[in-house]
């Protein structure tokens, strides 16, 4: 990101989780680009930060020297660290992978977000609930950690305006004695968290009369929870979400290659990064440079679409202003988009 003009093959650097505690995602990412490289003029570079900070300092580091573009890792926790060295080094980060609210607002100018902001993830689910259950109570149960957090604060609110009547509660007192009959549960964690609490819920003698998790949005989900039939997942992306995109492939084409290389469908984990890779790679062109304050003034203006769905940013923060979460059910036949 030395700020000489980039030609028209744009280098586009990542440190993404190969190994390690966000290996699932890592590499649905890695994968994502390599596949978005065959549609467009990129060359890909990806260093492995083992999910781990201090390899991501690193490798991040290594590939600033080399790169037009840099994306960030997969994970809010590892986001936090690469947004810290990307202001202390006046570099750009395009962020994919952390949708924590203090990261898309924390390094104004070092940071262009692609996702929606987390405490956004409940809205779909609520006002779903809202509109097709006679009322009940709605327990939002969350794992440890910021992410978990700032997502019950949104569904907490998000709730309240919508009437719902809305306790936030710790996972030990999902307890038969403690719960109100009928009841409803949306559970915010990593994913290994939000696995549990699911599970946990399914075993008590009065179970939730509906399920939604942010895990079940992601396709692995089925892996882990014996029973998911009409357990509803909210995420980033899901395939039919999006529209004709204004940059790069369509959604059908890009998850047909996908597929022929590597033998399985994309989850929005992948999308995000090619998304972003997209959107950095028109951003540097534009701009006719990699300098990080011409980038960010093409980036902060732009108003787009890509295969991942809307872009636009706060021009001040960096913020995602567009793009919105989406909601699916699982079905006898998989997940299903739905319509709120």
């Amino acid at each position: 990101m030395s700020g000489a003009t980039p030609p028209a093959r744009v280098t586009v650097g990542a440190c993404l989780s190969l190994s390690g505690r966000y290996e699932r995602f890592g590499r649905q990412a890695a994968q994502a680009l390599t596949t978005m490289a065959s549609f467009d003029d990129l060359d890909v570079r990806i260093e492995n930060d083992h999910s781990d900070p201090a390899a991501l300092s690193v490798g991040l580091r290594h590939l600033a020297g080399q790169c037009d573009v840099l994306l960030g890792p997969y994970s809010t926790q590892l986001m936090r660290t690469a947004g810290r060295l990307a202001e202390e080094n006046d570099l750009l980060l395009w962020n994919h992978g952390g949708s924590g609210d203090d990261i898309e607002e924390s390094h104004p100018g070092h940071i262009v977000s692609v996702l929606t902001p987390t405490r956004l993830y409940g809205g779909p689910f609520l006002r779903w609930l809202a509109g097709h259950r006679v009322p009940a109570q709605l327990r939002i149960v969350t794992g440890r950690g910021s992410f978990a957090r700032q997502v019950a604060a949104g569904a907490l609110a998000e709730a309240r305006s919508l009437g719902i009547d809305v306790a936030h509660v710790g996972a030990e007192q999902l307890s038969p004695d403690l719960l109100p009959m009928p009841w409803d549960l949306f559970s915010a964690g990593t994913f290994e968290a939000d696995v549990e609490i699911v599970r946990r819920a399914q075993r008590l003698g009065n179970p939730p009369r509906t399920i939604c998790s942010v895990a079940a949005g992601v396709q692995d989900f089925v892996d882990e929870v014996q029973d998911v039939l009409n357990i509803f997942g909210v995420g980033q992306w899901f395939a039919g979400s999006s529209t004709q995109p204004s940059l790069g492939p369509s959604e059908e084409d890009f998850v047909t290659r996908y597929v022929a290389r590597f033998g399985s469908t994309p989850s929005y984990p992948g999308i995000q990064a090619a998304a972003a890779a997209v959107l950095s790679a028109h951003c540097v062109r534009t701009a006719g440079t990699s300098g990080r304050r011409a980038v960010w003034n093409v980036a902060a203006r732009l108003t787009a679409s890509t295969l991942f769905g809307r872009f636009a940013i706060d021009s001040t923060t960096g913020r995602q202003l567009q793009h919105e979460p989406v909601l699916v059910r699982w079905t006898p036949t998989g997940q299903q988009l739905v319509t709120v």
